[in-house]
């Protein structure tokens, strides 16, 4: 299966560190086929170091950032002062997921017959990961598959594999929906409204709740922010719209972004 040999200069790497002296600390590159490279003391950690052991250890898996790389020597500079916490989170979760998709590829290299290695070096030429090509199927199935261009039975074993496998982080943003029908028959009104509200979205969940006459809670769920604003922007739109056009009177009061979920 086709991988770069060789890191990018100011790449993030997960590395397992192998030796530790006291101005040195040597690693070994998780992704690049156990490629070594080594920490200077003075990359280990902003200020003063008294005791390098203090900070890494034998066997430690560390997030290092890449300083240099002389392939004709075979030297990997790195450093760990230069991570931050959050850069050091993102990159471990990273590699996790690649660590998965490794065996997901297995799956689908058993269920259609083909050469896993050849399947890979299709996604690392694509997408240059492969983590992303499951997440891709699941969010545009038809323009994945197109990019691809997969055979068929390899491309009906990733569909299973990435929906039996992968779970795509959600966002949900909410609002108020304020919603007056001075008709007599103002609450059938209101239902009509509400009723549009709730558009057949693909990949979007939308769901409205009643806070208390005139005032309607409205939570959009989708697999990212712009996809999620599009959604509540037409639900809020078409609700107004049946009040207005009934001589009523319709608002959309926006909150602030939620997190992601699972």
């Amino acid at each position: 299966m086709h991988e770069r040999d060789w890191p990018e200069t100011g790449e993030l790497v997960v590395c397992t560190v192998t030796n530790v002296k006291d101005f040195v600390a040597f690693v070994t590159l998780d992704e690049y086929n156990g490629r070594e490279g080594l920490i200077p003391i003075a990359e280990i950690a902003r200020g003063w170091i008294k005791y390098i052991r203090d900070f890494v250890r034998e066997g430690q898996k560390v997030v290092c950032k890449v300083l240099h790389v002389n392939k004709d020597r075979g030297h990997i500079d790195l450093s760990l002062k230069d991570v931050n916490e959050h850069q050091r989170r993102e990159k471990i979760h990273e590699w996790k997921n690649e660590q998965k998709a490794h065996k997901w590829i297995s799956f689908v290299a058993e269920a259609s017959g083909a050469d896993p290695a050849v399947i890979g070096d299709i996604f690392y030429r694509e997408y240059g990961m492969l983590y992303p090509v499951f997440e891709d199927v699941l969010l545009d199935e038809k323009a994945t598959l197109k990019r691809l261009e997969l055979d068929q039975e390899v491309a009906k074993a990733l569909i299973t594999v990435a929906n039996e496998n992968v779970k795509i982080s959600k966002v949900t943003i909410t609002g108020n929906l304020i919603l007056t029908s001075y008709k007599p028959d103002g609450v059938n009104v209101i239902r009509r409204a509400l009723r549009s509200a709730t558009p057949k979205i693909e990949g979007v969940d939308v769901d409205i709740n009643y806070i208390g006459a005139p005032k309607y809670a409205i939570k959009v769920t989708a697999s990212d922010y712009k996809q999620a604003e599009k959604a509540i922007e037409k639900a809020a739109s078409a609700a107004i719209g049946v009040v207005e056009r009934a001589d009523g009177t319709g608002k959309f009061v926006r909150k602030q972004r939620a997190g992601k979920t699972q």
